[in-house]
């Protein structure tokens, strides 16, 4: 017969394993109606960055590093008249990419990991998996879950300032650590829902749970806010 207090092979009793099974279930139930609300509340979210292909996706999310999606849209109309697909962007002048893409910030390293990554898939375009997405110039996981949600429909829920402080505050996470916060929250809702969910989170992170004065008043989850 076992007791609560029997410990299991990986050093833990009964009673504190149904103690964790109990916790996820409430921060699965609580992440679901998060998501239910926010889907009410930004019908409309999708991917700020314009784009028409995967390559310019790409292309447009390096450059949204520590840069507003508004001046990256503003930038990327001349860029990709010019440099549309990755053959155009790989045989260009690296000094007239930098020109464009100036406005954007850290346009040295941005137009070298641009133009980079562009060279390593002419021939046989963007690849769509994780791994073959983190292994080119310029793409890190954040980025490669925003081309593999946006530009393949593949599940992928990117974590960038909004979705850390919004995710912490509700209490669907306690870390800070991007790559955790990303397994935490996937752990919580179901894979069709992991992109939207970002783009939500990011939406109310814009207009309601900003950074240095939350409008705790007007927000839609503020009974589920574990920071109220």
């Amino acid at each position: 017969m076992t007791t609560g207090n029997t410990p299991t092979s990986r050093g833990m009793s009964t009673g504190e394993i149904s103690e964790m099974m109990v916790t996820a279930r409430i921060m699965v139930m609580k992440a679901l109606q998060v998501n239910a609300r926010l889907t009410e509340e930004y019908p409309d979210a999708h991917c700020a960055l314009d784009f028409t292909t995967p390559f310019q996706l790409a292309v447009a999310t390096i450059l949204s590093a520590q840069c507003t999606d508004e001046r990256v849209n503003k930038t990327t109309p001349a860029l990709f008249a010019l440099y549309p697909t990755e053959e155009e962007m790989a045989a260009a002048d690296l000094t007239d990419i930098e020109a464009i893409v100036k406005p954007c910030g850290f346009y040295h390293n941005k137009a070298k990991n641009i133009q980079a990554m562009a060279r390593e898939i002419v021939g046989h375009g963007l690849p769509d998996t994780m791994d073959e997405l983190v292994s080119l110039p310029g793409i890190g996981r954040k980025t490669a879950n925003v081309i593999l949600g946006n530009a393949f429909d593949t599940p992928g829920l990117p974590v960038d300032t909004h979705v850390k402080r919004v995710s912490n505050r509700l209490g669907l996470t306690t870390h800070q650590d991007p790559v955790k916060i990303e397994k935490d929250l996937c752990e919580q809702l179901p894979e069709e829902e992991w992109t939207m969910f970002s783009h939500r989170l990011i939406y109310h992170g814009r207009q309601v749970c900003q950074a240095r004065k939350p409008n705790c008043e007007r927000c839609v989850l503020e009974d589920l806010c574990a920071s109220r």
